[in-house]
Protein backbone atom coordinates (compact mmCIF):
# COMPACT_ATOMS: atom_id res chain seq x y z
CA UNK A 1 0.00 0.00 0.00
CA UNK A 2 1.41 3.64 -1.22
CA UNK A 3 0.28 6.85 1.36
CA UNK A 4 -0.07 9.52 -0.53
CA UNK A 5 -0.44 12.87 1.19
CA UNK A 6 -1.91 15.74 -1.23
CA UNK A 7 -4.26 13.16 -2.30
CA UNK A 8 -6.81 15.99 -3.57
CA UNK A 9 -4.51 17.98 -5.08
CA UNK A 10 -3.66 18.60 -8.46
CA UNK A 11 -0.23 16.31 -9.27
CA UNK A 12 -1.48 14.03 -5.88
CA UNK A 13 -4.72 13.22 -7.45
CA UNK A 14 -3.24 12.45 -11.17
CA UNK A 15 -0.87 10.47 -9.28
CA UNK A 16 -3.39 8.65 -6.82
CA UNK A 17 -5.57 7.71 -10.75
CA UNK A 18 -2.60 6.22 -11.88
CA UNK A 19 -1.21 4.15 -8.81
CA UNK A 20 -4.76 3.02 -8.61
CA UNK A 21 -5.20 2.05 -12.51
CA UNK A 22 -1.48 -0.45 -11.64
CA UNK A 23 -3.22 -2.28 -9.12
CA UNK A 24 -1.76 -0.57 -5.53
CA UNK A 25 -3.60 0.59 -2.73
CA UNK A 26 -3.85 3.87 -2.20
CA UNK A 27 -4.64 5.36 1.01
CA UNK A 28 -4.67 9.45 0.63
CA UNK A 29 -4.51 12.41 3.10
CA UNK A 30 -5.35 15.90 2.58
CA UNK A 31 -6.63 18.83 4.92
CA UNK A 32 -8.40 19.97 2.06
CA UNK A 33 -7.14 23.96 3.01
CA UNK A 34 -8.56 26.98 1.50
CA UNK A 35 -5.66 28.18 -0.46
CA UNK A 36 -7.96 27.51 -3.71
CA UNK A 37 -11.89 26.08 -3.65
CA UNK A 38 -12.42 23.43 -1.88
CA UNK A 39 -14.92 22.10 -4.32
CA UNK A 40 -12.65 21.51 -6.94
CA UNK A 41 -10.40 19.16 -5.05
CA UNK A 42 -13.61 17.54 -3.48
CA UNK A 43 -14.50 16.61 -7.38
CA UNK A 44 -10.93 15.42 -7.57
CA UNK A 45 -11.83 13.08 -4.86
CA UNK A 46 -15.42 11.57 -5.71
CA UNK A 47 -13.22 10.90 -9.07
CA UNK A 48 -10.61 8.77 -6.67
CA UNK A 49 -13.44 7.17 -4.63
CA UNK A 50 -14.75 5.52 -7.22
CA UNK A 51 -12.14 2.66 -6.88
CA UNK A 52 -12.00 0.47 -4.22
CA UNK A 53 -8.25 0.32 -3.38
CA UNK A 54 -8.56 4.44 -2.43
CA UNK A 55 -8.93 5.14 1.21
CA UNK A 56 -9.00 8.72 2.25
CA UNK A 57 -9.00 10.36 5.34
CA UNK A 58 -9.07 14.44 6.17
CA UNK A 59 -6.16 15.70 7.86
CA UNK A 60 -3.20 18.00 7.98
CA UNK A 61 0.03 16.39 8.16
CA UNK A 62 1.39 19.12 10.35
CA UNK A 63 -0.06 17.06 13.17
CA UNK A 64 2.56 14.51 13.84
CA UNK A 65 0.37 12.98 16.73
CA UNK A 66 -2.73 12.24 14.46
CA UNK A 67 -0.65 11.33 11.45
CA UNK A 68 1.14 8.70 13.81
CA UNK A 69 -2.23 6.94 14.76
CA UNK A 70 -3.23 6.55 11.51
CA UNK A 71 -5.22 3.62 11.08
CA UNK A 72 -3.72 1.88 7.73
CA UNK A 73 -5.69 -1.15 6.43
CA UNK A 74 -1.84 -2.54 5.13
CA UNK A 75 1.66 -1.95 5.59
CA UNK A 76 3.13 0.66 3.83
CA UNK A 77 5.49 0.00 1.04
CA UNK A 78 5.99 3.93 0.14
CA UNK A 79 5.15 7.18 0.94
CA UNK A 80 4.65 9.99 -1.93
CA UNK A 81 4.60 13.21 -0.11
CA UNK A 82 2.97 15.78 -2.30
CA UNK A 83 1.28 17.74 0.20
CA UNK A 84 2.70 21.12 0.65
CA UNK A 85 1.29 25.19 0.69
CA UNK A 86 2.04 25.63 -2.69
CA UNK A 87 2.41 28.95 -4.31
CA UNK A 88 5.66 31.77 -4.54
CA UNK A 89 4.06 34.99 -4.14
CA UNK A 90 1.48 33.91 -1.55
CA UNK A 91 4.82 32.80 0.69
CA UNK A 92 4.94 36.73 0.33
CA UNK A 93 1.62 37.46 1.77
CA UNK A 94 1.07 34.27 4.35
CA UNK A 95 4.35 33.19 5.59
CA UNK A 96 3.34 31.22 8.76
CA UNK A 97 1.51 29.21 6.60
CA UNK A 98 4.32 27.70 4.44
CA UNK A 99 6.36 27.44 8.04
CA UNK A 100 3.53 24.60 9.47
CA UNK A 101 3.24 22.96 5.86
CA UNK A 102 5.97 22.53 4.44
CA UNK A 103 8.52 22.44 7.40
CA UNK A 104 6.58 20.86 10.17
CA UNK A 105 4.60 18.97 7.78
CA UNK A 106 7.64 17.74 5.89
CA UNK A 107 9.10 16.24 9.60
CA UNK A 108 6.02 14.97 10.63
CA UNK A 109 6.49 12.80 7.16
CA UNK A 110 10.06 12.04 8.16
CA UNK A 111 9.12 10.81 11.80
CA UNK A 112 6.35 8.96 10.20
CA UNK A 113 8.92 6.42 8.18
CA UNK A 114 10.95 6.44 10.62
CA UNK A 115 8.48 4.50 13.12
CA UNK A 116 6.45 3.02 10.55
CA UNK A 117 9.01 0.52 8.97
CA UNK A 118 10.84 3.02 7.13
CA UNK A 119 9.18 2.77 4.01
CA UNK A 120 10.65 4.41 1.05
CA UNK A 121 9.88 8.44 0.59
CA UNK A 122 9.21 10.06 -2.61
CA UNK A 123 8.98 13.58 -1.13
CA UNK A 124 8.36 17.27 -3.41
CA UNK A 125 10.43 19.63 -3.63
CA UNK A 126 10.61 22.26 -6.34
CA UNK A 127 13.22 24.01 -8.77
CA UNK A 128 12.39 27.18 -7.25
CA UNK A 129 15.37 25.81 -4.90
CA UNK A 130 17.56 26.99 -7.68
CA UNK A 131 16.56 30.46 -6.89
CA UNK A 132 18.66 32.92 -8.80
CA UNK A 133 20.41 30.39 -10.37
CA UNK A 134 21.64 31.58 -14.07
CA UNK A 135 23.17 29.03 -15.64
CA UNK A 136 21.38 26.82 -17.26
CA UNK A 137 19.63 23.59 -17.47
CA UNK A 138 19.43 23.65 -13.58
CA UNK A 139 21.67 20.56 -12.41
CA UNK A 140 20.96 18.96 -9.33
CA UNK A 141 24.81 19.34 -8.57
CA UNK A 142 23.77 23.48 -8.42
CA UNK A 143 24.32 25.08 -6.06
CA UNK A 144 20.83 26.00 -4.11
CA UNK A 145 21.73 28.45 -1.40
CA UNK A 146 20.40 31.33 -3.05
CA UNK A 147 16.39 31.84 -2.64
CA UNK A 148 14.23 34.60 -3.78
CA UNK A 149 11.53 33.59 -2.07
CA UNK A 150 10.32 31.73 0.75
CA UNK A 151 8.65 28.94 -0.59
CA UNK A 152 11.93 28.17 -1.92
CA UNK A 153 13.68 28.69 1.21
CA UNK A 154 11.40 25.79 2.94
CA UNK A 155 12.01 23.56 -0.19
CA UNK A 156 15.34 23.57 0.33
CA UNK A 157 14.75 23.33 4.02
CA UNK A 158 12.88 19.85 3.63
CA UNK A 159 15.78 18.77 1.59
CA UNK A 160 18.22 19.32 4.23
CA UNK A 161 15.87 17.59 6.97
CA UNK A 162 15.69 14.40 4.29
CA UNK A 163 19.53 14.64 4.42
CA UNK A 164 19.54 14.59 7.88
CA UNK A 165 16.84 12.04 8.43
CA UNK A 166 19.09 9.60 5.56
CA UNK A 167 22.03 9.77 7.52
CA UNK A 168 20.68 9.38 11.20
CA UNK A 169 18.82 6.43 10.10
CA UNK A 170 19.34 5.27 7.08
CA UNK A 171 16.39 6.28 5.92
CA UNK A 172 16.02 5.97 1.86
CA UNK A 173 14.58 8.86 0.10
CA UNK A 174 13.97 10.66 -3.24
CA UNK A 175 13.61 14.78 -3.54
CA UNK A 176 11.16 15.51 -7.11
CA UNK A 177 12.71 18.89 -8.18
CA UNK A 178 9.14 20.03 -10.05
CA UNK A 179 9.62 22.29 -12.64
CA UNK A 180 5.92 23.89 -13.90
CA UNK A 181 3.69 21.39 -14.33
CA UNK A 182 0.33 21.97 -16.53
CA UNK A 183 -2.88 20.02 -16.86
CA UNK A 184 -6.81 19.05 -16.76
CA UNK A 185 -7.57 19.78 -13.07
CA UNK A 186 -4.62 21.98 -12.49
CA UNK A 187 -4.19 24.57 -9.67
CA UNK A 188 -6.29 27.61 -10.07
CA UNK A 189 -3.54 29.34 -9.13
CA UNK A 190 -1.17 28.63 -11.81
CA UNK A 191 -0.88 31.23 -15.01
CA UNK A 192 -1.81 29.11 -18.05
CA UNK A 193 -5.06 28.60 -15.78
CA UNK A 194 -5.79 32.08 -14.87
CA UNK A 195 -4.97 32.99 -18.68
CA UNK A 196 -7.47 30.60 -19.90
CA UNK A 197 -9.91 32.14 -17.71
CA UNK A 198 -9.47 35.61 -18.93
CA UNK A 199 -9.03 34.85 -22.58
CA UNK A 200 -12.11 33.30 -22.47
CA UNK A 201 -13.76 36.70 -20.74
CA UNK A 202 -12.12 39.18 -22.73
CA UNK A 203 -9.76 40.56 -19.53
CA UNK A 204 -6.38 41.52 -20.14
CA UNK A 205 -3.69 38.86 -18.97
CA UNK A 206 -0.56 40.06 -16.80
CA UNK A 207 2.17 39.49 -18.41
CA UNK A 208 5.02 40.18 -16.07
CA UNK A 209 9.02 40.99 -16.87
CA UNK A 210 7.15 42.84 -20.50
CA UNK A 211 7.01 38.64 -21.10
CA UNK A 212 10.64 38.23 -21.15
CA UNK A 213 10.18 34.49 -19.20
CA UNK A 214 11.11 30.95 -19.97
CA UNK A 215 9.59 28.06 -18.19
CA UNK A 216 9.94 24.33 -18.30
CA UNK A 217 6.03 23.77 -18.90
CA UNK A 218 5.88 19.80 -18.38
CA UNK A 219 2.68 17.56 -18.94
CA UNK A 220 0.87 16.59 -15.80
CA UNK A 221 0.45 12.83 -17.74
CA UNK A 222 4.56 13.08 -17.84
CA UNK A 223 5.19 13.86 -14.42
CA UNK A 224 3.21 11.45 -13.04
CA UNK A 225 5.16 9.12 -15.21
CA UNK A 226 8.11 10.02 -13.43
CA UNK A 227 6.62 9.94 -9.89
CA UNK A 228 5.07 6.57 -10.15
CA UNK A 229 8.13 4.82 -11.44
CA UNK A 230 10.28 6.44 -8.49
CA UNK A 231 8.15 5.39 -5.82
CA UNK A 232 7.33 1.66 -7.34
CA UNK A 233 10.37 0.09 -9.33
CA UNK A 234 12.81 -1.24 -7.39
CA UNK A 235 16.10 0.97 -7.14
CA UNK A 236 19.79 0.41 -5.62
CA UNK A 237 19.95 2.86 -2.51
CA UNK A 238 23.84 2.18 -1.73
CA UNK A 239 24.24 2.27 2.00
CA UNK A 240 26.43 6.00 1.40
CA UNK A 241 23.66 7.45 -0.77
CA UNK A 242 19.87 6.81 0.79
CA UNK A 243 18.75 10.35 -0.57
CA UNK A 244 18.77 11.03 -4.11
CA UNK A 245 17.92 14.18 -5.37
CA UNK A 246 16.08 14.59 -8.98
CA UNK A 247 14.97 17.31 -10.90
CA UNK A 248 11.84 16.32 -12.80
CA UNK A 249 10.92 18.78 -15.50
CA UNK A 250 10.28 18.93 -19.66
CA UNK A 251 13.87 19.50 -20.19
CA UNK A 252 12.86 22.24 -23.05
CA UNK A 253 12.05 26.22 -21.50
CA UNK A 254 9.53 27.34 -23.46
CA UNK A 255 9.26 31.29 -23.94
CA UNK A 256 6.02 32.89 -21.89
CA UNK A 257 5.39 34.81 -25.20
CA UNK A 258 5.22 31.23 -27.49
CA UNK A 259 3.10 29.51 -24.95
CA UNK A 260 1.00 32.37 -24.83
CA UNK A 261 0.47 32.02 -28.11
CA UNK A 262 0.14 28.21 -28.22
CA UNK A 263 -2.89 28.78 -25.80
CA UNK A 264 -4.47 31.56 -27.94
CA UNK A 265 -4.17 28.71 -30.44
CA UNK A 266 -6.38 26.17 -28.26
CA UNK A 267 -8.92 28.53 -27.11
CA UNK A 268 -9.42 30.63 -30.59
CA UNK A 269 -8.97 33.46 -29.07
CA UNK A 270 -6.39 36.36 -29.02
CA UNK A 271 -5.32 37.79 -25.60
CA UNK A 272 -5.62 40.96 -24.62
CA UNK A 273 -2.09 41.84 -23.07
CA UNK A 274 -1.15 43.73 -20.47
CA UNK A 275 2.59 44.23 -20.02
CA UNK A 276 3.97 44.34 -15.89
CA UNK A 277 7.54 44.53 -14.80
CA UNK A 278 9.30 41.82 -12.82
CA UNK A 279 7.09 40.15 -9.80
CA UNK A 280 9.40 40.00 -6.31
CA UNK A 281 10.49 36.48 -5.74
CA UNK A 282 9.74 35.65 -9.92
CA UNK A 283 13.54 34.39 -11.73
CA UNK A 284 13.49 34.70 -15.22
CA UNK A 285 14.16 31.01 -16.44
CA UNK A 286 13.48 27.65 -15.09
CA UNK A 287 14.92 25.03 -17.53
CA UNK A 288 15.51 21.05 -16.00
CA UNK A 289 18.73 18.92 -16.93
CA UNK A 290 16.88 15.91 -16.14
CA UNK A 291 19.52 13.26 -17.44
CA UNK A 292 20.20 11.55 -14.16
CA UNK A 293 16.07 11.11 -14.04
CA UNK A 294 16.25 9.50 -17.64
CA UNK A 295 19.71 7.35 -16.51
CA UNK A 296 18.05 6.04 -13.45
CA UNK A 297 13.98 5.70 -13.82
CA UNK A 298 14.08 5.86 -18.42
CA UNK A 299 12.17 9.87 -17.53
CA UNK A 300 11.33 11.26 -20.79
CA UNK A 301 8.71 13.34 -21.49
CA UNK A 302 6.92 13.34 -24.69
CA UNK A 303 3.89 15.79 -24.62
CA UNK A 304 4.49 18.72 -26.60
CA UNK A 305 2.33 22.15 -25.61
CA UNK A 306 0.86 21.62 -28.72
CA UNK A 307 -0.74 18.38 -27.17
CA UNK A 308 -1.21 19.20 -24.23
CA UNK A 309 -2.43 22.82 -23.94
CA UNK A 310 -5.44 21.66 -26.25
CA UNK A 311 -6.22 19.03 -23.52
CA UNK A 312 -6.01 21.66 -20.79
CA UNK A 313 -8.31 23.95 -22.10
CA UNK A 314 -10.81 21.31 -23.54
CA UNK A 315 -11.08 20.52 -19.89
CA UNK A 316 -11.43 24.28 -18.24
CA UNK A 317 -14.29 24.57 -20.67
CA UNK A 318 -16.21 21.03 -19.83
CA UNK A 319 -15.09 21.80 -15.87
CA UNK A 320 -16.93 25.35 -16.25
CA UNK A 321 -19.51 24.32 -18.35
CA UNK A 322 -18.50 27.14 -21.35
Amino acid sequence: MILLTGAAGFIGFHVALQLLEEGHLVFGVDNLNSYYPRSLKEARLRILQEHNGFHFEELDISDAARLGELRLPETVSAVVHLAAQAGVRYSIENPFAYATSNLTGHLSILEFCRHHGQPLLVYASSSSVYGGNTKVPFSEDDRVDNPVSLYAATKRADELMSEAYAKLYGLRQIGLRFFTVYGPWGRPDMAYWSFTNRILKGDPIPVFNHGDLQRDFTYIDDIVRGVVATATRPSNFPGDRPHRIYNIGNNRPERLMDFIGQLEEAIGRKAVVEFLPMQQGDVHATYADISRLEADYGFRPSTPLSVGLPKFVHWFREYHGL
